[in-house]
């Protein structure tokens, strides 16, 4: 399965983890401590397509994800509103930490 173009819902529903790298010209676009869920990865470009894709310093969370149609659904929508359910479900309770 491919992504389905202008999607991004993968890049934007999840938190992750792991640093983002900023972009090595400007120095801009990073997150250090990672990415909040609902917020837009800023390595996306206009046309929502990963600028890391491919590359070494893309984060391992982001490479191990591949498309699949339980995750993509049958749109954009869709596929943020599942990715928000799922987050939501996963996420560890108020004042808890998940190394805890």
């Amino acid at each position: 399965m491919d992504c389905r173009p202008s999607c991004a819902a993968c890049c934007i529903a999840p938190s992750i983890a792991s640093p983002i790298p900023p972009d090595p010209e400007s120095g801009s676009g990073g997150l250090a401590g990672g990415k909040p869920a609902g917020l837009p990865c800023p390595r996306l470009d206009s046309e929502l397509r990963c600028v890391l894709f491919g590359r070494p310093e893309r984060p391992t969370v982001c490479s191990s994800l591949k498309p699949e149609a339980q995750m993509c659904r049958a749109s954009r929508e869709e596929a943020l509103a599942w990715l928000d359910w799922l987050e939501a479900e996963t996420a560890a309770p108020s004042g808890r930490s998940l190394s805890a």
